[in-house]
């Protein structure tokens, strides 16, 4: 029995010994594999899985180049003066003329009745011109007319978006059909692809 306990003894020895070999072994591969994946995680730093977005620094819309000039047009009331009928005042200047000569004849006598005379009727004439003149009122007629005029417009519409965005601490510029509001989506290569408000 003595002998048959030594070799259950060393039987338990050897599966011991060989359990604790296959774990070490396991301890190193893991120790490995650690090591390696602590290798690779600056990698995975440096690309993040998933969609990247970049800051939109400035939209500036981009517009057609055209100008189309349009017609403007509003009523205008506008006054006319007709003249009066009798311009030169023809009419009391001869009344004027004529009294003026009546009241110079009857004063005076001879030579001087026929000055009075001539006197009577130039002073009558201008005083029959002015005493017209001030009575004249202009006829002023109203009509409304139509003033059209042409203004030079700028019509263009927009076509698309200079977006100018910050990715990886570098500024830069492109086109888009759309605003694309605070950020935009960028694919490898640093282009900006959508917007994600």
């Amino acid at each position: 029995m003595n002998r048959l306990m030594v070799n259950a003894l060393n039987v338990g020895i050897a599966a011991a010994l060989a359990v604790g070999l296959s774990a070490c072994n396991r301890s190193a591969d893991a120790g490995t594999q650690g090591a390696q994946a602590d290798a690779s995680a600056p990698a995975a730093a440096q690309q993040p899985a998933g969609p990247q977005y970049a800051q939109v620094v400035s939209v500036t819309p981009v517009r057609s180049s055209g100008s189309a000039a349009h017609e403007v047009c509003h009523d205008e009331v506008v006054n006319h003066t007709a003249p009066p009928k009798d311009q030169h005042n023809i009419a009391g200047t001869a009344i004027g003329a004529v009294a003026g000569g009546l009241l110079g004849h009857m004063v005076g006598g001879g030579k001087g009745k026929t000055l009075a005379t001539v006197a009577g009727a130039v002073g009558g004439g201008y005083a029959g011109n002015r005493i017209e003149n001030a009575h004249h009122q202009p006829q002023v007629t109203q009509s409304v007319e139509r003033r059209c005029s042409t203004v030079a417009g700028t019509s263009g519409k927009i076509i698309g978006y200079d977006v100018q965005y910050v990715y990886n601490g570098v500024t830069r510029t492109t086109r888009m059909d759309h605003d694309p509001g605070d950020r935009v989506q960028v694919q490898e290569g640093v282009t900006a692809v959508s917007d994600a408000r």
